[in-house]
């Protein structure tokens, strides 16, 4: 089967958290028929649901029109889990950030989705050849690393297995363009481009803290006044989540087998204590008010 932007009709994304609803929401605005699949039809439902609310805060600030919501919503259709998938044209996995999980998830696509379908994964840092792998279809396995906000951020990074073939990646190229990205094309090593550059300095700010050099505020402080960075490296690692940090920093130093990707004892440390950022109110910042967040001190109650 050759493949076309034309050819693809229906997209599928499996996973309706933050990213996979970004990414339904991106796909349906570019006019692509989308189906939201997660574990079941109610978790989708609830995905959708975040997705409205998002689309409605836009309407309020006259970001968007309700005409141009309804045909975003309307484009977004929730099935009841990964079987319902089985038509799609494209899938794109935004599942958790976990090897046996997307291994499972990719061996369960591909034995459902129609022949020629392509399978595309939102991971950050895992191997794209190694969940290639996992299929019968190797050579229709691609990375599509969107960024967190999808809405918001442009970039999609664009990922080639060992065995991805040239027609899959120009057309998951294309897809990418069509939802108004720029794509950018990297090879598969652990971290690819984005997190092999960003999760460094995360980790090396959590260091600097960690060894007490300057405090969490004075470390985004100079980072943003510094290098001119939109936000501190501190408070960047919150809003993507410390559990995610520290986990593409373990790909990362098992990956390369290169000491100066150890993960920072602090990172570890706050992980272990359910610290994981915004998500749950708490990381380098405290978000219990969440209008003016305060920076966390070690050492004091």
């Amino acid at each position: 089967m050759s493949h076309s932007l034309a050819s693809l009709k229906k997209f599928g994304v499996l996973g309706s958290g933050q990213m996979g609803g970004g990414i339904a929401q991106v796909a349906a605005a570019a006019g692509f028929s989308v189906l939201l699949a997660d574990r079941d039809q109610a978790t989708a439902e609830n995905g959708k649901s975040k997705i409205a609310a998002g689309l409605k805060k836009l309407v309020e600030k006259a970001k968007m029109t309700e005409a141009e919501t309804k045909t975003i919503l309307d484009g977004i259709t929730c099935v009841g889990g990964l079987a319902d998938l089985k038509d799609c044209d494209l899938v794109v996995e935004a599942a958790t950030e976990n090897v046996a999980l997307k291994f499972q998830l990719f061996k369960q696509l591909d034995e459902t989705c129609k022949p020629g379908a392509i399978l595309a994964t939102n991971t950050s840092s895992i191997s794209i050849t190694l969940i290639a792998a996992q299929t019968k279809r190797p050579g229709l396995v691609a990375g599509m690393h969107f960024m967190n906000p999808v809405p918001v951020m442009k970039l999609v990074e664009g990922i080639r297995a060992i065995q991805t073939t040239d027609a899959t990646f120009a057309t998951v190229k294309a897809a990418a363009e069509k939802m108004g990205k720029t794509f950018v094309s990297v090879q598969d090593i652990p971290g690819f481009a984005v997190n092999r550059i960003l999760m460094p300095m995360i980790n090396e700010a959590a260091q600097v803290v960690y060894e007490g050099i300057a405090t969490v505020e004075d470390v985004d402080t100079a980072m943003k006044l510094g290098t001119n960075q939109p936000m501190g490296p501190l408070t960047l690692a919150d809003f993507i989540g410390l559990d995610t940090c520290l986990a593409i920093m373990e790909v990362l130093y098992t990956g390369l087998a290169d000491s100066k990707y150890r993960p920072s004892p602090l990172l570890k440390q706050m992980v272990s204590a359910g610290w994981f950022g915004r998500k749950n109110k708490k990381g380098f910042y405290d978000y219990a008010n969440a209008e003016a967040p305060t920076p966390m001190r070690w050492g004091s109650k």
